[in-house]
């Protein structure tokens, strides 16, 4: 139904087109809708009109009211007021056979705050189509009047099976067809007309359906992995719920049922507390509705909220996918049967589905993976993991009545496991992504939990991070996913797979997760059997899994304490190896902006590093130039200024990853920005207040000094930007280094020129970041103080520090920039006037002087 309609700004407008349909798209021809008399208003609306208002507001506004309840009543009082404006409008237009019908969600009673009131005006067919648009007008404009969205439709009951014949969303709509006055007959008559249709229509309108769910899923995307979800549209929201009770309707399958209602109550619940926090209609739950949100349901914060939300979307999403499953298999099996019947005389006997072997009780049977007919679930406890990892393996799903049946019946696994329990899990996570369905049927079933109780805490929990794509409990499952891609390179990839899966356990624990999550995965990892040296493995792969990437990031890799205190953490040659797949797969299973090309180089140096000194070498000095960067440094000492080459990704860049050309990673973000300069006081803010000049997104940055023959005790820098354009093209490099030259000779006015473009950029709505936090990293260099920062990103954030270290009076060594998602995470490597590290003091007041700057 076309949302949203506005009534006419004058009664002498004429009202919007009579001719669109409930829960569809336009319909056709209708009997028209007159604009009514303006100096005739509707007899007995007004008086009746003020009631519903102040009964409807008092009733929104009871907090002994919620939920169902104050749906039903609040569609039970919309009954009442439509009655008594059909009933007076009949007496006045003389309109037999006719009735007004709720169709959608007010035909199923459930009227949100600010639900649109979905109507159909019904008629046989004999009255004068000016008498029918009159009675139209009668109930259409006292509903506009009071402000309320309306999706209205005339038709005749033809009209009607015409319409939803040719519009899926029409049928739709119709399934849940009301009376709420008028002719009960005629309705009746509708009813069982149009659920007459449905059900034979149902082998084609079924596959169209599902292809609607599918169509809106890529749209708006899982519902239960969505920080700002769609509580309506997005997979799992209430139009799939509205999609399974359809099927349930044709009676050609059915959906399990199994906390389906509980669910839908959920997410129904919310949308009333969301439409009442915020005043007007809308089903997407934002950041900055949440907390008040949750307040309005008694739940404890917007954590808490979403978690429940996400519980509920996931038991729809999975109702749909085995509903929509079983709505194949029902329609493969009729066609089959078709062609039999074509083929063979009658009498034939239909073949039942062939039951293949997969496993020691576990068969395939038509498509999915089922329980062998002698298999004793509660004598048998491995046959839960057996079955999973066969389905996995097979690339197939699990059946549901094979994972309830395992779950009503399958005692619990001995502790510690027994090394078949053990192998078959494995099995299970290094199957790739079909393990992803296997691990979402045997959760929907609590399996999980009764696998691994630390689960619970996990499952659903929210990433209130814009660079992770999914919930902890699911980017933990696609971690595992990852790391299956990665096991050829290691010699233990049952400890990295199962480090994987448990990496991020800690989370939802007080304190630091990777702390949290060492004990747990030592013993989890106890509890599946593995030996004390094995769990030792997997929890220092938990407690360090963030190790690699955040020194290789924030760390300068050629001062011999980054690597010296790498080495010292990770222990062996072969926890490094693991750690370094894991590091990997944690990142790939993030998001797009996690991990890159350039990460994986730096991440590669490092674990080379390391290996070198576990290896008993000492660290490595620092290393040469690139042919390039020392073309750069030498051309920059001879003419005393900046030198600069921009080279955009598919120019012959070769700085892919090992992973890139094993097909595992992805390419890097933006363009490469070499500059090259002899050193003075302002590089960084210059170079980085230039860049957001010409509104370049910095995603990452190195600056560090070369060492050259010819420079004898001159210093050159060399910065290495990877960088990106906000908008349009990239500069022209000519361009950027007339403007940095301008910027370090102090003519170009940058201070000034970006503070009027940042009060002129416009102010965007939404929630209020985290303010910055600059803390100094003890003990991680003997040669130089480092900060770290971490801030909201934004153009200009690189400048602003740049200037606040200078005003400072310090010299920044190195810096090793990185930015993720929204946020920017940089450290910087500072000395005094004299060269050495900066005191204890002195350095805390930076960090507290350059944090008050950032705010």
């Amino acid at each position: 139904m076309v949302r949203s309609h506005e009534p006419p700004t004058a009664r002498t407008d004429p009202p919007p087109a009579p001719g669109t349909g409930p829960a569809g798209s336009p319909a056709t021809p209708a009997t028209p809708v007159r604009a009514p008399d303006p100096a005739r208003p509707a007899p007995g609306a007004a008086e009746p009109a003020a009631g519903y208002a102040a009964a409807r507001l008092h009733l929104l506004n009871d907090p002994r009211t919620p939920g169902a309840p104050r749906r039903a009543a609040l569609a039970a009082l919309t009954d009442r007021w439509l009655g008594h404006l059909m009933r007076v409008a009949q007496r006045d237009t003389r309109v037999p056979g006719s009735a007004l019908v709720a169709v959608g969600g007010y035909g199923r009673g459930e009227l949100s705050p600010r639900s649109d009131l979905d109507l159909l005006l019904l008629h046989d067919g004999t009255a004068d189509p000016r008498a029918v648009a009159a009675l139209a007008d009668r109930i259409w404009y006292p509903v506009w009047d009071l402000g309320l969205a309306l999706d209205h439709s005339v038709r005749t009951p033809a009209e009607v099976r015409t319409t939803a014949g040719a519009d899926l969303k029409v049928h739709l709509g119709l399934l849940d067809a009301r009376p709420v006055a008028g002719d009960p007959g005629l309705v009746a008559s509708l009813r069982a007309t149009v659920l007459a249709d449905w059900r034979n229509r149902a082998p084609g309108r079924l596959p169209e359906l599902a292809e609607l769910c599918r169509e809106r899923a890529e749209r708006h995307g899982d519902l239960h992995h969505l920080l700002e979800p769609d509580l309506k549209e997005a997979r799992g929201g209430l139009r799939d719920a509205t999609a399974l009770r359809a099927v349930a309707a044709s009676w050609l399958a059915d959906a399990p049922r199994d906390g389906l209602a509980d669910a839908r109550r959920t997410l129904l619940d919310t949308r009333d507390a969301l439409h009442l926090t915020t005043g007007r209609a809308g089903d997407r739950l934002a950041l900055e509705d949440q907390d008040q949100t949750a307040a309005r349901l008694g739940v404890l914060d917007a954590d808490a909220l979403l978690r429940r939300v996400y519980e509920a979307a996931g038991t729809i999403a999975y109702a749909g996918d085995v509903t929509w499953r079983e709505v194949h298999r029902v329609l493969r099996a009729r066609s089959a049967r078709r062609r039999i019947r074509t083929v063979l005389t009658g009498g034939a006997r239909r073949a039942e589905p062939e039951r293949t072997p997969l496993a020691d009780g576990v068969v395939e049977h038509d498509g999915e993976v089922a329980l062998a007919r002698t298999a004793r679930p509660e004598r048998d406890p491995v046959l839960l993991l057996r079955a999973a990892a066969a389905a996995a393996q097979a690339g197939l799903p699990l059946s549901p009545h094979a994972v309830r049946r395992l779950a009503a019946t399958a005692p619990p696994l001995p502790v510690p496991w027994p090394a078949e329990a053990r192998e078959e899990f494995v099995t299970l996570l290094g199957a790739g992504e079909p393990t992803v369905a296997v691990w979402e049927a045997l959760d929907a079933e609590g399996l999980i939990t009764r696998l691994l109780p630390d689960w619970e805490r996990v499952r659903h929990r929210p990433q209130r991070n814009a660079v992770h794509l999914w919930t902890v409990g699911r980017h933990l499952v696609e971690t595992a996913v990852r790391a299956a891609e990665l096991t050829r390179r290691v010699d233990r990839p049952d400890l990295l797979l199962v480090a994987a899966l448990l990496h991020d356990i800690g989370k939802g624990w007080p304190g630091d997760h990777a702390e949290a999550g060492e004990t747990i995965a030592r013993d989890t990892a106890a509890r599946m059997g593995f030996d004390a040296a094995d769990a030792a493995v997997v929890a220092a792969l938990v407690r360090h899994h963030l190790l690699l990437v955040q020194t290789a990031t924030r760390r300068d890799p050629e001062d011999p304490a980054t690597v010296r205190t790498v080495a010292d953490a990770v222990g062996t040659m072969g926890t490094l190896q693991l750690l370094v797949a894991l590091t990997e797969a944690d990142a790939l299973a993030t998001g797009p902006a996690a991990w890159s090309g350039w990460r994986a180089l730096l991440v590669d140096d490092l674990a080379e590093r390391t290996g070198a000194v576990l290896d008993g070498a000492a660290p490595a000095a620092a290393s040469a130039p690139g042919a390039e960067e020392e073309r750069l440094a030498v051309e920059a000492l001879r003419t005393g200024g900046p030198v600069l080459a921009l080279r955009s990704h598919g120019d012959g860049d070769d700085s892919g990853s090992r992973a890139a050309e094993d097909g595992g990673a992805p390419e890097p973000v933006g363009a490469e920005l070499l500059i090259a300069l002899p050193d003075r006081p302002g590089v960084l803010p210059a170079v980085a207040g230039v860049l957001a000049l010409h509104r370049l997104t910095v995603r990452s940055a190195d600056l560090r000094e070369l060492a050259l023959p010819a420079a004898g005790t001159d210093a050159v820098l060399v910065l290495n930007w990877r960088v990106a354009a906000a908008y349009g093209a990239l500069p022209q490099p000519a361009r950027l280094r007339a403007d940095l030259v301008r910027a370090l000779d102090g003519s170009l006015g940058l201070r000034a020129r970006l503070a009027e473009r940042d009060a002129a950029r416009p102010r965007r709505r939404g929630a209020e970041p985290p303010p910055p936090r600059v803390t100094v990293a003890a003990d991680a260099s003997r040669r130089a103080t480092v900060l770290e920062v971490r801030a909201p990103d934004a153009p200009g954030l690189l400048h602003r520090i740049g200037l606040a270290l200078e005003d400072a009076g310090v010299r920044v060594r190195s810096a090793h920039v990185s930015t993720l998602g929204a946020n920017a995470v940089d450290a910087f490597y500072l000395t005094a006037d004299g060269g050495g590290p900066l005191s204890a003091d002195a350095a805390e007041d930076l960090a507290r002087t350059l944090a008050r700057a950032l705010r």
